[in-house]
């Protein structure tokens, strides 16, 4: 049976390692804190080797890399006064509209004081996520957050949000008992596997088609026109459905008072 190849793979310890990774992606939706964790755990593995490889061919990330350069801490209130319509206005008015920090992100001691080139990728990949998520347009809760990890793994398949990828789909696939189109609600719809890989597609594509995101210097980016900046990018954010920010009746509401 061509199966036997299996054998090789599915040993005792690779199956401990898969169940540890797989108890903290699946702990994912309860505490950012799992999907830092897992991360940091994938830190000496290959996947991050063909991570660390693919930032490499781009001089600018690779710049960045050995700089070890930091990201905020940002002044959410000198942001936020910045005019309409600006990166920095919308990222700084989005967040705290959904009551969320805007200098949640690990920093450098958890990655072990971004000692190794994998732990600053890590560092860096998570300082930059909830930006991510304004200038491509997914929404920051559960319904478009497959969609903007994509992004990172179609543009150097970053291992954490690769495995977390290949979770949900396993996941959703598992708990799912009905067809997508049977779904009554938008929350029901999330919980299902034709979901998840539609909004894992959406985000892939996004990412192959945009510039690399990793070495933009987004401070340097918040007094610039979110739209022009998307242009500039190579980045048609989405704009329609649940999984668009741009949808949330209560964040338009505050980026128009």
């Amino acid at each position: 049976m061509g199966f036997r190849y299996l054998d090789r793979i599915a040993t005792e310890e690779n199956i401990r390692s898969f169940l540890e990774l797989a108890d903290l992606a699946a702990g994912a939706g309860a505490s950012a804190n799992n999907v830092f964790l897992l991360s940091h755990r994938l830190r000496q593995s290959r996947p991050m080797q063909v991570c660390r490889a693919l930032l490499q061919r781009d001089p600018a990330a690779e710049a960045l890399i050995e700089q070890r350069r930091l990201s905020g801490p940002y002044d959410a209130a000198a942001l936020k006064a910045l005019p309409k319509g600006t990166l920095g206005h919308t990222y700084a008015t989005v967040l705290e509209t959904m009551g969320y920090d805007i200098n949640f992100f690990p920093k450098p001691d958890f990655y072990a004081n971004l000692d190794t080139d994998a732990d600053y990728i890590n560092y860096r990949v998570y300082a930059t996520h909830d930006i991510h998520h304004i200038v491509s347009g997914f929404s920051l809760d559960n319904f478009g957050e497959l969609g903007v990890i994509s992004l990172s793994v179609a543009q150097f398949a970053h291992p954490g949000l690769a495995f977390t990828d290949l979770m949900a789909l396993l996941l959703n696939w598992f708990r799912n008992d009905k067809p997508l189109d049977e779904h009554e609600t938008a929350a029901e719809q999330a919980r299902t596997a034709g979901y998840a890989f539609g909004m894992i597609s959406k985000g892939l594509h996004i990412g192959a088609e945009a510039r690399p995101l990793f070495p933009v210097i987004w401070e340097e980016r918040m007094e610039q026109n979110l739209e022009e900046l998307r242009a500039e990018l190579g980045i048609e954010a989405v704009r329609e459905g649940t999984w668009s920010w741009h949808q949330n009746t209560a964040l338009t509401q505050a980026l128009e008072a």
